[in-house]
């Protein structure tokens, strides 16, 4: 997101944007879903599922787009807009979640995963 667009600088006010779209597509805070996910320090984007992912940068994009077009003047604006844009995303998960009959979030992260070999 390119929040300094609209002013905001401080990384606190982006922390609490992007968990505001967080919210808003997958129904828990940033720090609930790295619960979830049992993550401690580890990044939560590199620990979703590609699913999770696409709806999270779905939520983000929407966002970005709606800010543009809106352009708004004040922080609150702007965290009313990511809670919108996150809806979106929450409501392409729950359409899915609805046709595939289960969660589309999931418990899995990269925890444990070897990186693969180089070949020789």
């Amino acid at each position: 997101m390119k929040w300094n667009r609209v002013g905001i600088k401080k990384k606190a006010d982006y922390g609490i944007l992007t968990n505001e779209i967080t919210k808003a597509w997958s129904d828990m805070s940033v720090a609930e879903y790295k619960e979830l996910k049992d993550l401690k320090k580890e990044n939560l984007r590199d620990n979703m599922s590609n699913l999770e992912l696409v709806l999270n940068m779905l939520g983000e994009v929407t966002t970005t787009e709606i800010s543009k077009d809106r352009n708004p003047k004040e922080f609150s604006e702007s965290k009313s807009i990511a809670k919108e844009g996150g809806g979106v995303a929450g409501e392409t998960r729950r359409n899915i979640e609805n046709k595939l009959g289960r969660s589309v979030i999931t418990k899995k992260n990269n925890l444990g995963i070897k990186p693969r070999q180089k070949l020789k």
